[in-house]
This record gives C-alpha cells, sequence and structure tokens, in this order.
C-alpha cells in the first residue's frame, strides 16, 4: 500500500513538472493565437475593402471569409506544433489530410453550395437587384451568401435557394438587358378591314405610357382562327417587372377603347351545332345528314322547281 501511494505521488509530480515544463509553450501559444486571431480579422477586412471598391461585395465577403479561416487553420497548425514540440509539421499535415477527407465526405453538400455560391459570385450571371426566374420561383435577387441565394418574390416573401441548386438549373434573368418585349393577341373579325385595325393598334400602343419608340411597335397577323384573325402585338419596355405589368395593363385597356370606337369588331368563340338526320329515308342521302352538305339531284330539282314558282 506505502508503495502504491509513493507511485501515485510520483506521477502526479510528473505531471505539475511537465505542466511547468510546457508553461512558456502555453504562454507563446497563447500569444501567437492572439497574433494570428488578429492577422485573420485584417486580412478579412483587406479583402473586403479591396472588393467593395471594385464594386463586387458578394464576392468580397465571401473570399473574406475563406481567408479568415484559412489563416485561423494555420494558426490551429502553429500553435500545436508550439504546444506539443514532440508532433512534427509533416504529421499534422498528413492528419489533416485524412480530416479534410472525412470532413468532405459528411459536410458534401454544405461545399457543394460553397463553392457553387464562390462560381456565382465570380462569373455573376446576375447581381444583387436582377430579376430572375430560378425553377418555380420568380423574384428580386436580394442577396447571395456563401450557402444561398435569397429571393423577395412579387408578393413580398423570400425564398432561400441552395446555391447548388441555382448553379446547376436554368436561370432566367428578365433585367438583364435595358428592355424587354412584351405580347398578347387579339381576334377582330373576319369582315373587319385588317390594314384599319393594325394602323389603329399600332397609333394606340405608341401613345401609350411605358412603351419604348425603339424597337417600334409591331402587329402582325398570326392566326386564321375559328372565330377571328388574330393578331400577335408586340412592344417594348423597361425590363422591370413593374414597368412591363404596369404597361400590359395600359395596353390592353387602351386597345379595347379605341378598337371599339373605331367599329372594329372583337369577336368572342362561338360555336354551330350541325343537326344530323337521322330517320330511314335520309339514311343513305348524305345530303340530308347535316347542315352545310353539298344538295343531292333530287334536292337540286326541287329547289330549281321551289324557284320557278
Amino acid at each position: 500500500m506505502p508503495a502504491e501511494s509513493h507511485l501515485s505521488t510520483a506521477k502526479i509530480e510528473e505531471l505539475i513538472k511537465g505542466f511547468f515544463w510546457l508553461l512558456p509553450n502555453f504562454a507563446l501559444a497563447l500569444g501567437v493565437a492572439v497574433v494570428f486571431w488578429l492577422v485573420a480579422w485584417g486580412v478579412r477586412a483587406v479583402v473586403r475593402r479591396v472588393f467593395k471598391r471594385r464594386g463586387r461585395d458578394n464576392l468580397g465577403e465571401l473570399l473574406a471569409e475563406f481567408a479568415r479561416w484559412g489563416v485561423v487553420l494555420l494558426g490551429v497548425l502553429v500553435i500545436s506544433a508550439i504546444v506539443f514540440p514532440s508532433i512534427k509539421p509533416a504529421d499534422l499535415l498528413s492528419t489533416l489530410g485524412v480530416g479534410s477527407i472525412a470532413i468532405g465526405f459528411a459536410f458534401k453538400d454544405i461545399l457543394q453550395n460553397w463553392m457553387a455560391g464562390l462560381l456565382i459570385l465570380w462569373r455573376q450571371p446576375f447581381r444583387r437587384g436582377d430579376q430572375i426566374i430560378v425553377g418555380k420561383y420568380e423574384g428580386t435577387v436580394e442577396h447571395i451568401e456563401a450557402r444561398a441565394t435569397l429571393i423577395k418574390t412579387y408578393d413580398g416573401r423570400r425564398v432561400v435557394i441552395p446555391n447548388n441548386d441555382v448553379y446547376a438549373t436554368s436561370v432566367i434573368v428578365n433585367t438583364a438587358f435595358p428592355k424587354r418585349r412584351s405580347q398578347i393577341e387579339i381576334g377582330i373579325g373576319y369582315g373587319d378591314d385588317l390594314e384599319k385595325a393594325r394602323e389603329v393598334i399600332l397609333s394606340t400602343i405608341k401613345g401609350v405610357k411605358g412603351v419604348e419608340a425603339e424597337p417600334p411597335p409591331e402587329a402582325l397577323a398570326w392566326e386564321l382562327g375559328a372565330s377571328s384573325v388574330n393578331l400577335r402585338i408586340r412592344w417594348w419596355t423597361k425590363s422591370i417587372r413593374t414597368d412591363v405589368v404596369h404597361t400590359m395593363a395600359r395596353v390592353v385597356e387602351a386597345l379595347r377603347n379605341a378598337l371599339t370606337e373605331a367599329k372594329i369588331d372583337l369577336p368572342f368563340p362561338t360555336q354551330t351545332i350541325l343537326l344530323h338526320d337521322q330517320t330511314e329515308d335520309a339514311d343513305k342521302d348524305r345530303a340530308r345528314h347535316r347542315e352545310g352538305w353539298p344538295p343531292g339531284p333530287g334536292e337540286k330539282a326541287a329547289n330549281a322547281s321551289s324557284a320557278a314558282e
């Protein structure tokens, strides 16, 4: 029993001596940690400032975070080498490599979103303030973060879309160019003057607020419908959705009023019901089966005699 007590006391004394022997290393490591922490924040601030001057705020924020954590990781390696002198830097790097692979598999989705965010910010297919369509979502880009892109929809909601989804799918950028074309179709009656209708339409559209003079509006005869001759009306506005929507509303209202005032018919779809004669007498006479079928020989003679009387 006394021998075991002596052994325990010796171990405690050895630990205390080891602690005091490593105490200078701990103090140095603490100082190095403070230095690396300050350097990390300094590098972050410099990167953000450089990219802010270039108008690339989002990219600057993302790269600044990468730079900061890179400096912090380097500081951890240096501190580990100071506190534990027996550990070689090569061993730390090899351990870090194996650990990075494991972390990569565990956080694959997060890393994919980070890389996609970096590529989006670097290539800039769209920017903050652009109006885009991603899948079933449409709205204004609020912010592009390291993990996700934030979109404010037109009805006042926020959609958070992972950057990997944004990068891997087709994106429509409605505000990529200053102007945007809109179109509607209008049907006029078959008995109306097509050229007159076109003149009324074009003169009306040119006077609508929000319609751009160049490129000029168009009114194209597009289709011979069942009840009308359909014209496709095209015009250009500014690409902002507010201008597009409100200008379209003004165009529709102005065209309706102008065409009505010009006595041009705006027919609605009509349906003609043809009655089939299913009596035995008419069964073999296709001329009597439905309306509009050419009359048979007997009917021609009957019609001629009726006309003579």
